[in-house]
């Protein structure tokens, strides 16, 4: 029986582009850089992401970017844009929804999304 340790990872936001940062969260998250990598059993990876609020992002992206919800019911879809995400959430928030995007849609996505920590 194999023994696992927890490889742990962080990332520095502070002046790198939202895409950046995220896309190199879900691929360590994804750990296909592990040789130990299986598709159908999550990684034993935790990744930090520090100063999330300190990321480059430009105006046309605050105002270009939506996030959508969608509650199930009729009419129960809502929008909202990039700023006024972060400011309601903060940028921790933003960041989770944008690598949780990038992640494959199974079930093994809640489990990937709770070993990402962001701090701004």
């Amino acid at each position: 029986m194999a023994t696992t340790t927890k490889t742990e990872y962080t990332i520095d936001a502070k002046g790198k582009r939202m895409g950046q940062v995220a896309a190199d969260a879900a691929a360590l998250l994804l750990a296909k850089n592990s040789v130990d990598f299986v598709r159908h059993i999550p990684a034993d990876v935790k990744v930090m992401v520090v100063n999330a609020s300190l990321m480059d992002i430009s105006d046309k992206k605050r105002e270009m970017s939506e996030y959508q919800t969608y509650s199930g019911y009729p009419g129960g879809q809502k929008r909202e844009k990039l700023g006024t995400l972060a400011k309601r959430r903060g940028y921790a928030e933003v960041l989770k929804r944008t690598i949780s995007g990038m992640l494959p849609k199974n079930k093994l996505r809640d489990i990937r999304i709770k070993n990402l920590f962001i701090t701004e």
